[in-house]
């Protein structure tokens, strides 16, 4: 039987610390990353592709501010804009996978799904919004913004203005993932799950409402590989392995952890948070959830056939 394999890789693998974000540039970065997966295809892996969106969504909330500005048009919320980005970075991922695949004489059908996640409106995350969003204000425009929509604002910490935060709260239910999980299982490849996925809620009528929040891309991606059963789950960051004591003269790389290991290490706080610590905890999620190992890794390493640092039960 086919191994199903869901692959989640961060929005700064599409878009470089150094670069503006040409589309000759991110199409370039996702051809390379494309290159890489090839090599589990080959192997036999049907794949599921989950991926972030922080430069690009970052970009689009500007380009809304810019346009409201300059021409008055209406800004749109975070989960409009998110959509945006699902549909962008998926076109992008789809067409280079294509022209990978094709490279290699491999045929298959590739689709991207545009997916709302849903979140709890009582998540404790709203109680305390952390996750900075689109442009730099002053302090005197941060107030009005503030008393006209209610948003919450925190000082730069580099004193570059005032900036939006907005709650990163725990997704709860991806509503067509038994879709995924059929697409995948007959051949296709899946990119899905974009930036966390498209924030929303259950009101009290039943209906979806959209919702000004910010999702976590690793956590989302170990939900929907738990939902499909999937037998791996992958998170390709800019490292070849977790490291604890991490540049430190004592470092060590980890390449098999136990679920308790692993624990211990996040405890003593070994892991950044905003950085490799949500990344650990998705997989010891997606582990603890039933799923069999969780690799975290560069792109590049995929092609080692003891890449990374492997998580398991």
């Amino acid at each position: 039987m086919k191994k199903l394999s869901v692959i989640a890789f961060g929005g700064n693998a599409l878009l470089g610390k150094d670069q503006v974000g040409t589309i000759d540039e991110q199409e370039q970065n996702v051809y390379d990353t494309c290159q890489h997966l090839v090599g589990l295809i080959k192997k036999g892996y049907d794949i599921v592709i989950g991926h972030g969106n922080g430069p690009q969504v970052g970009n689009v909330l500007l380009q809304h501010e810019a346009g409201y500005k300059i021409y008055g048009l209406p800004k749109q919320p975070i989960d409009f804009c998110v959509a945006e980005t699902q549909g962008s970075i998926g076109f992008m991922i789809e067409q280079q996978m294509r022209n990978v695949l094709a490279e290699h004489g491999i045929e298959r059908n590739i689709v991207t799904l545009v997916t709302q996640v849903v979140v709890d409106k009582n998540d404790p995350a709203f109680e305390n919004p952390t996750k900075p969003v689109g442009p730099f204000y002053t302090k005197e425009e941060a107030d009005q913004l503030k008393a006209e929509k209610n948003w919450v604002f925190r000082e730069d910490p580099r004193k570059r203005g005032w900036r939006r935060v907005v709650a990163s709260p725990r997704p709860s239910e991806i509503p067509n993932w038994k879709a995924v999980e059929k697409l995948a299982r007959e051949g296709s490849i899946v990119i899905t799950v974009g930036g966390g996925g498209i924030p929303a809620y259950i009101d009290d009528k039943g209906k979806m409402v959209g919702i000004d929040a910010v999702i976590d891309k690793d956590l989302a991606s170990s939900l929907l590989a738990n939902k499909i059963k999937a037998d791996e789950f992958f998170i390709l960051t800019d490292v070849p392995n977790v490291y604890v004591n991490f540049h430190k003269p004592d470092e060590q790389k980890l390449e098999r952890v136990s679920i308790p290991e692993i624990k211990k290490h996040l405890a003593d706080g070994q892991f950044t948070e905003g950085s490799m610590a949500p990344k650990v905890r998705a997989c010891v999620e997606f582990v603890e959830g039933g799923g069999k190992e969780a690799i975290i890794t560069e792109a590049a390493e995929l092609e080692n056939e003891s890449a990374g640092t492997v998580i398991f039960g």
